[in-house]
């Protein structure tokens, strides 16, 4: 299987600067050393360059690792740079990221329940 990300089990925001020009050879033991978070764990990690123009995005599968790339055309990502730290995310807030909001919404519409028409 190649890239499915549905997959991982936790997803991993890397905040503060990557250089953009690492590879897995440098990601895997740089998750390693520096957040003492096992990469074969099925753990998506994220990483964002000074630009916050693209991405990279780390995957182990049970065959090996799988690296993703994204580049945008127009906007930037709300990506969080207060310290070289690792936050863990959930789904939604990974839509958030994606789709360029904040992964730090102050609040969100709930569903709410249908009211009784008087």
């Amino acid at each position: 299987m190649l890239g499915d990300i549905r997959q991982a089990k936790n997803v991993y925001i890397v905040c503060g600067y990557t250089d953009m020009r690492k590879g897995l050879n440098s990601l895997v033991p740089f998750v390693q050393q520096n957040f003492g978070i096992d990469p074969y764990s099925s753990s998506l990690f994220l990483f964002c360059g000074k630009r916050c123009d693209r991405l990279k995005a780390l995957l182990w599968e049970p065959d090996g690792f799988v690296l993703l790339y994204k580049r945008l055309d127009n906007g930037r990502y709300q990506w969080p740079r207060n310290a070289r730290e690792v936050k863990p995310l959930t789904w939604e807030q990974f839509t958030w990221l994606m789709q360029g909001l904040n992964i730090e919404q102050p609040r969100a519409i709930r569903p709410g329940r249908p009211k009784e028409l008087v």
